[in-house]
């Protein structure tokens, strides 16, 4: 796996050194050093909160550009669901696949199709004796990623299916191959998606390899474009095309999944914050009646992501409302047996998740032993207020930048301050005894 590969990425030349993001960054992957700030690969989740704290846009997500399409011969489209609360006035989901189409995109193969292909798969799951509980969503790959870095106990209970945007890639790029004689090399699926850790998935993916997505391209890089087809009304949508259930679509909101599952016992969190304290809950087993927990890194949901243009309460209800208008056809009853067995080589898991070692202070066990001694000792001589101020997000990761040699006692303004009033004590009291 490409370790080195992060969507969320600095603008050296925009940062002014200030602290939201390092107080906001939920693994503390962030540091600010010289005036700058500076990411810590190992740590960095993509979650995309950085980017929405930053007053200075300094921080910004690597997506691929429209034009990435015409390497393809042929394109084929994934919207992620969340983008049909992005505009006003849609009467219908199906405006969108349509002009989608007529902005150079061959095929559409709306991900919330494949929202309900997991759903079912999840539902197989959930049946079987040896499922654990709670299982865990992978549909967010920023929370897996944040399962991996600080919940490694918590991997084992992540459903070992490949989420939405994977399937949905999978099964057009078979269709459209099956339908057109070409091949699948030819065939270029691109992912519209509202978030950052999207695009980090597709380049270092989760439980498997190599990813059937080509690319992701933001919102908006594109929302300029379609919206300036729908305002003109030159699209004609054709419900009778579109794939997805209403189940499929409220994916894009937080609970969305656990309603298509169907599974009451469910419980959906949305907010890295918030879903960091549910997973501690799990760890410890205070949790014990959750059967699935749906964990979304951003509020709202999908909705409510990084690289989304409208406001996320808008959007919400405009997916509600949406998704009213479908039939209310469960997944279940809408997904064919054949189609679900057609999937099934591709639909799981090749390869375990593992954790990310992050917080290793050293391959030698003693060496690190002695670190983590001395890590404690200068943290009792820091004043705790964990204000950020020293560059790092608390005094416990101070403590832990100084004895790893990124950072000094000195970074830390109370101990400065402190030192130096020390410091002119002592130069008063040799003042006085050279006049004496």
């Amino acid at each position: 796996m490409n370790k080195c590969f992060h969507s969320v990425t600095l603008d050296v030349s925009k940062c002014v050194g200030c602290t939201n993001c390092l107080k906001r960054c939920p693994t503390e992957a962030i540091r600010i050093r010289e005036k700058r700030a500076y990411i810590i690969d190992s740590r960095c989740i993509d979650c995309g909160e950085c980017i929405r704290v930053c007053e200075h846009h300094a921080k910004v997500a690597t997506t691929n550009p429209l034009a990435t399409i015409n390497r393809y011969p042929y394109k084929i489209a994934l919207p992620a669901p969340a983008i049909y609360g992005q505009f006003k006035d849609l009467n219908s989901v199906a405006f969108i696949p349509e002009a989608l189409r007529m902005m150079g995109f061959d095929q559409v193969c709306e991900v919330a199709h494949g929202a309900d292909l997991v759903s079912c798969a999840i539902m197989e799951r959930m049946k079987q004796p040896d499922c654990p509980r709670p299982l865990i969503s992978s549909s967010c790959p920023a929370v897996v990623r944040l399962i991996q870095t600080r919940f490694p106990e918590l991997i084992d209970n992540i459903v070992d299916i490949k989420s939405p945007m994977e399937v949905a890639a999978i099964e057009a790029r078979r269709k459209f191959c099956e339908e057109h004689h070409v091949a699948p090399e030819d065939v270029g699926c691109f992912f519209l998606t509202p978030c950052a850790a999207k695009m980090t998935a597709i380049r270092n993916p989760l439980g498997h390899e190599k990813s059937a997505v080509s690319g992701a391209i933001s919102f908006l890089e594109i929302y300029g474009l379609l919206s300036g087809l729908l305002r003109k009304h030159a699209v004609n949508p054709d419900l009778a095309h579109f794939q997805a259930t209403g189940f499929g679509v409220n994916w894009a909101r937080t609970g969305g999944e656990a309603l298509a599952i169907g599974v009451n016992e469910a419980l959906a969190v949305d907010g890295i914050d918030n879903v960091i304290r549910v997973l501690e809950e799990i760890e410890n087993n205070r949790l014990p009646e959750v059967r699935y927990f749906e964990g979304l890194a951003c509020l709202g949901g999908c909705v409510g992501g990084p690289l989304t243009f409208e406001n996320m309460f808008i959007a919400r209800n405009r997916i509600r409302l949406l998704q009213q208008m479908l039939p209310k056809t469960r997944p279940e009853k809408r997904v064919r047996n054949e189609d679900l067995d057609l999937l099934r080589p591709e639909l799981y898991f090749e390869q375990p998740l593992t954790s990310m070692e992050n917080s290793r202070l050293d391959e030698d066990f003693k060496t690190a032993m002695d670190k983590l001694a001395r890590i404690e000792k200068i943290q009792k001589q820091l004043p705790g207020l964990d204000c950020g101020s020293c560059g790092s997000p608390s005094c416990q990761a101070l403590a832990e930048d100084i004895v790893q040699g990124f950072a000094t006692e000195l970074n830390c303004i109370h101990l400065l301050k402190e030192r130096l009033s020390t410091m002119a004590a002592q130069m008063v009291e040799m003042a006085e005894a050279t006049r004496e």
